[in-house]
């Protein structure tokens, strides 16, 4: 008999915010992801060097789609991480903790990718 600390829970409380931003979210990734494919991958004139990238991170359109990547993909990323955490029956006190993990790792991650984008 095996004695696991986590027991699956089903989908009680699966939350239909959570559902409904992660297809949201998923749906406004591939829009992004296929023009970002067909900028850097399908079209070579435009440009893969250093001073290319640069030149594009200078224009306030190209910071905000990057910026819009970068928010999008961690939301949808850590919001499907959280989701699969919840199926399990825990301590409340193990909920919060990996909770707030979560979080923290979002906003380190979050904070990194704007930093980099904006400080261009």
């Amino acid at each position: 008999m095996s004695t696991n600390s986590f027991k699956f829970a089903g989908g009680r409380n699966s939350g239909a915010k959570n559902w409904y931003m992660q297809r949201i979210t998923g749906i406004l990734l591939v829009v992004v992801l296929i023009g970002h494919y067909i900028l850097m991958h399908a079209t070579p004139e435009s440009g893969h060097t250093y001073k290319a990238v640069m030149d594009r991170l200078h224009q306030p359109a190209w910071k905000v789609i990057d910026m819009a990547f970068v928010t999008l993909g961690l939301w949808h990323g850590l919001n499907g991480l959280w989701n699969v955490i919840r199926d399990y029956e825990m301590k409340p006190i193990m909920t919060t903790v990996l909770y707030t993990v979560l979080v923290l790792i979002a906003l380190v991650f979050w904070f990194i990718g704007l930093n980099t984008i904006l400080s261009f």
